[in-house]
């Protein structure tokens, strides 16, 4: 299935802000699944724009504007091919999978990391859920992508782009993010090498998605040996499918913000994003619908202070 993409993220700053760095994770991977035949970024004001890929294989696309700016908008747009995965269910069994991970580099997606980390609240979940080495892994995983589906409530915003897991833990509430990364931490703590996916969900009506279109989307992928990388999606209860368009891999969502850089100035902030996902051989909208908009609060007093500009959490 081919689709069109369409990421636009705008922030506004009152009053202007002195010199804006900024990279961006947008531009959908190519790979054995999946294959990006068009990228471009536009970014307003004008600015050079440098590509390479980091540690992750991701495309990293960076740039500066250096004068004083009210607004940047980026404006990111995509056309990706995506292949159904292999409808097999692998027969790894716990023996096979710790073999094959002592042959393997995948020491980075086994440690604890920036948001997936384990905290007391996630031993009592573990312990709830039954989170222990039984059955066998790819059997283990399917119940435990239904059971944090099942434990956790759906709730946009109630949880911050930084919120330790421990939040969304204590509330039984989140977004993708949250599930993703408590998922993360559930199955790195059996040894099962487990990496967070940044990307974009297609959605259909006869799909009974809780994440909602219009927002970037997170699952996880966890190594099962030799049939490799699978990926299950705990938000919606799903295998990822050919609905699933990767964009970014990394340890958690520090790796792969969508945007993350620093500016000059101590401004009151609004961020808008709106992501469009349609197939290719749909019409375009006459009109684009509405932004999701987020205002954030006036930093504190630092005249030549260097803020963070992150995007919102992904739903």
């Amino acid at each position: 299935m081919a689709y069109s993409i369409r990421h636009i993220t705008r922030f506004g700053y009152d009053p202007p802000v002195r010199e804006s760095v900024m990279e961006v994770r947008m531009q959908p991977r190519t790979d054995a699944r999946q294959r990006c035949m068009t990228f471009s970024l536009g970014v307003l004001p004008q600015a050079s724009v440098m590509v390479y890929r980091d540690f992750f294989g991701n495309m990293v696309h960076h740039f500066d504007i250096p004068g004083r700016t009210n607004a940047i908008e980026v404006d990111a747009q995509a056309i990706v091919d995506v292949t159904p995965p292999v409808d097999s269910a692998p027969d790894t069994s716990w023996t096979d999978l710790d073999a094959q991970v002592a042959k393997g580099d995948y020491w980075e997606m086994l440690l604890p990391s920036h948001f997936a980390r384990p905290t007391d609240l996630l031993e009592k979940l573990a312990t709830e859920l039954r989170v222990e080495r039984r059955d066998k892994p790819y059997e283990l995983l399917l119940e435990l992508n239904a059971a944090i589906y099942q434990a956790f409530d759906y709730v946009p915003e109630s949880t911050e782009v930084h919120s330790p897991i421990d939040h969304s833990l204590e509330s039984r509430k989140g977004v993708c993010q949250d599930f993703a990364h408590i998922m993360i931490t559930l199955l790195r703590g059996l040894r099962i090498p487990a990496r967070y996916v940044s990307g974009y969900l297609f959605h259909q009506d006869a799909n009974k998605d809780r994440s909602p279109a219009g927002a970037t989307h997170a699952w996880v992928e966890a190594y099962l040996g030799e049939c490799g990388w699978t990926a299950f999606d705990p938000t919606n209860n799903l295998l990822a499918s050919e609905r699933h368009i990767r964009v970014a891999l990394g340890r958690d969502y520090s790796d792969v913000p969508p945007t993350r850089g620093v500016f000059k100035g101590e401004p009151e902030r609004e961020l808008s994003v709106l992501v469009t996902v349609n197939t290719v051989d749909t019409p375009e909208p006459e009109e684009l619908p509405p932004a999701t908009v987020i205002r954030m609060k006036q930093f504190g007093p630092a005249d030549q202070a260097e803020f963070d500009q992150q995007q919102q959490q992904q739903q």
